[in-house]
C-alpha cells in the first residue's frame, strides 16, 4: 500500500522483507527509531529527525529532515510500526486512514473526533458506539451534525465523512523515560 512501505510481497517465503532488500544506513536508523515507539505513542517524522541528530552515532549525525523520514517510510516503513510515526497536526496518511485507525484503537492511541467515525460491517454502517448509521435520509454524525473531519477534508464513504487526528498532547512520545499510555 502506497505510504507504508508495505513489502510482504519481497523475498522468499520466510524470509520477510528485511531479508529481500539491503537497507541503507540511514534507512535502518531511521526504522531503530520508530521500533522504539511505545504502542499507544507517536512521534513526528521531525521528531524522528530531529532524535537522529541527536543521537550519538559512530557515523555522526544523520542528516536529513521530515522529508527525508517520510522518504524511508515509505520504502521502507511496512517492516515497523508504520502508523506511529504521524503528521506534525495528527492527521492520519492518506490511503492508509482505516489501516492506521484500527491500529490506533487496538493501541488506545489518544485521538480527537473519533466519536463519529462509522465503521462498516456485514450489518452495515454503524458508529463506534454501535448505533445505526442513517445514510441517505438523514446524518449520523454524533458530533454536533459535522459531517467533515477536523482537518476540513471528509474522510470518504466508509467512515461516513468523519476522520480522527491523533490528539498530539496527550499520544506524543519524546523518547524519554517509561511510555507513559494514557
Amino acid at each position: 500500500m502506497k505510504g507504508t512501505g508495505d513489502t510482504d510481497s519481497a523475498g522468499a517465503a520466510g524470509d520477510g522483507p528485511a531479508a529481500a532488500v539491503e537497507l541503507p544506513d540511514y534507512a535502518e536508523r531511521v526504522l531503530g527509531v520508530v521500533e522504539l515507539i511505545p504502542p499507544g505513542r507517536v512521534m513526528t517524522y521531525g521528531d524522528v529527525a530531529e532524535w537522529l541528530k541527536d543521537e550519538e552515532h559512530p557515523q555522526g549525525p544523520a542528516p536529513g529532515g521530515p522529508r527525508q523520514v517520510g522518504r524511508v517510510m515509505a520504502l521502507y516503513g511496512g517492516a515497523v510500526p508504520w502508523w506511529r510515526v504521524v503528521r506534525a497536526d495528527g492527521t492520519l496518511l492518506p490511503g492508509s486512514e482505516l489501516r492506521a485507525l484500527a491500529h490506533y484503537r487496538d493501541e488506545g492511541t489518544p485521538l480527537r473526533g473519533a466519536s463519529a467515525v462509522l465503521t462498516e460491517g456485514a450489518a452495515g454502517p454503524r458508529t463506534e458506539s454501535g448505533e445505526a448509521s442513517t445514510r441517505g435520509g438523514g446524518r449520523a454524525t454524533g458530533s454536533g451534525g459535522a459531517a467533515r473531519s477536523a482537518s476540513g477534508r471528509g474522510g470518504g464513504r466508509a467512515t461516513g465523512g468523519q476522520m480522527p487526528r491523533i490528539d498530539m498532547r496527550r499520544a506524543r512520545w519524546d523518547g524519554g523515560g517509561a511510555p507513559d499510555v494514557p
